[in-house]
């Protein structure tokens, strides 16, 4: 059976991301205490289950601290029948105490004597031992409800266990460096479009920033060093049980060098894995 464990501090995403797990068909339980998982494995593989596409489950804070710490020693005695992958959502704490502010919930740890930002911080300790058994680990910090379902939806569902998703995805580094990148590229060495008064309010997606930038020697150049890199180095990962990796871009603003790199990057490998996806962080789209 496949067993999906969603993990994560308070106002990362995690009933989002369970909510898309249920419409994909899964059985999904939230809040379940981590001493019940055997319990709930030996249940979901009887028969009657079968007409589901797996079993997710939400395992947060909320359990008791004992047992969180006892997570991985829980995970290892799941029966060898049961395929199991661990996704941990997170954000920044900046970002974590807008949401809680706008949405006025008041976080699970927090009271009288616990405020909220110690609440956050505390929530980061009593977690790690699901963090650090992480199968894949997101940040939410700039993503929308949209791009968190859709995310779930391309890197979760159908995934075989012997495949390894790859995601091709462009960030600005002024806005940092994301969180759960893999693998990060600097492309900030190529010209710059933003420069050019035409193209400045244009994308990498455009075909006058397109044109721009093929007509650069340095492009072409980048481009074939980085895809050397990886026609070399990926199926490295994939052998070593990798099953999901995130190769970030970066350059100054995430509007058009960064842009312009994953989606040649994107076209280039989406024929020859089974799995690739793309995201442009800064321009908040997903393909």
């Amino acid at each position: 059976m496949e067993l999906l464990i969603i993990s994560g501090r308070s106002g990362s995403g995690k009933s989002t991301a369970l909510h898309q797990l249920e419409d994909e068909g899964y059985y999904c339980i939230d809040n379940l205490p981590v001493s019940l998982l055997p319990a709930l494995v030996a249940e979901a593989s009887r028969d009657a289950f079968g007409h589901f596409h797996g079993t997710a489950v939400c395992i947060d804070a909320r359990n008791a601290w004992m047992d969180l710490k006892n997570f991985p020693d829980v995970m290892a005695s799941l029966p060898s029948s049961v395929t199991s992958k661990v996704l941990f959502l997170d954000a920044e704490d900046n970002s974590l105490t807008k949401r809680f502010s706008e949405t006025r919930r008041r976080h699970p740890l927090s009271n009288e004597s616990t405020p909220l930002a110690d609440a956050i911080e505390k929530e980061r300790a009593l977690l790690e031992p699901i963090s650090k058994n992480a199968t894949l680990i997101l940040d939410t910090s700039q993503m929308t409800i949209y791009d968190l379902r859709d995310t779930v939806k391309q890197r979760l569902v159908g995934l075989d266990s012997a495949t390894m998703s790859v995601l091709f995805q462009s960030f600005g580094f002024k806005h940092g460096v994301p969180r759960d990148a893999d693998l990060v590229f600097d492309v900030r060495m190529l010209p710059n479009p933003h420069w050019v008064s035409s193209l400045r309010l244009l994308t990498g997606r455009d075909e006058a920033v397109q044109k721009f930038l093929q007509e650069q020697p340095l492009t072409n150049d980048l481009f074939q060093d980085i895809r050397s890199y990886l026609d070399k180095w990926l199926p490295h990962y994939r052998d070593g049980n990798r099953s999901y990796i995130t190769i970030a871009l970066g350059c100054t603003g995430g509007q058009h060098r960064s842009v312009y790199l994953a989606e040649s990057l994107f076209s280039h490998y989406q024929n020859q894995l089974p799995q690739v996806h793309l995201r442009h962080r800064e321009l908040q789209l997903i393909p």
